[in-house]
């Protein structure tokens, strides 16, 4: 009887622990973020100025603040010349600072190698939506690629730099 149970136990795990067929085991995994959304009017005058000192001109339209993994974020979205943009602002000990400038492409405006580095990571991969995410400390760029059926995190990221091109393992952090 005991030995029953165990093989029972043991199969019960092994089935949970299996990905679906039709995912991939590397898969990103989203953070568990609690989000508030923030009207405009009602985001810290610091935050406003941080975004607004790195893109003059910029107008503000609405925010969330996000706290994940012991990270406090505010996503502050708006136009800067017409064109909608969000800033990621990540607080820290010296106040918010700007981490990543973002804006949503169409899948056919990224770099072609870009285009190519994913495709031989995921073949058949068309993205429904491309987050083109610049990273305020050292320039590069990170290119959220998602697939249908899933908004909350992306299917695949792939990150360019200095003229490399290096498909993402891990979520990037912010």
């Amino acid at each position: 009887m005991i030995r029953l149970v165990l093989i029972s136990a043991c199969a019960v795990t092994l089935a949970a622990c299996q990905q679906p067929a039709s995912e991939p085991a590397s898969a990103p995994v989203a953070p568990v973020t609690d989000i508030t959304p923030t009207a405009a009017a009602d985001i810290p005058p610091e935050v406003v100025a941080v975004v607004q000192a790195a893109r003059p001109g910029f107008i503000v339209a609405e925010a969330e603040l996000k706290e994940r993994e012991g990270r406090s974020y505010y996503d502050v979205e708006g136009t800067l010349n017409g064109a909608e943009i969000e800033f990621d602002l990540l607080e820290t000990p010296q106040g918010w600072t700007v981490v990543e400038i973002q804006r949503d492409i169409v899948w056919t405006e990224a770099p072609a190698a870009v285009r190519a580095a994913a495709e031989t990571a995921r073949a058949g991969l068309t993205p429904v939506r491309v987050i083109e995410s610049t990273q305020a400390a050292d320039g590069a760029v990170i290119y959220e690629l998602f697939a249908e059926g899933k908004p909350d995190v992306p299917s695949l990221e792939v990150r360019q730099k200095d003229g490399k091109v290096d498909v993402l393992k891990e979520v990037w952090p912010h």
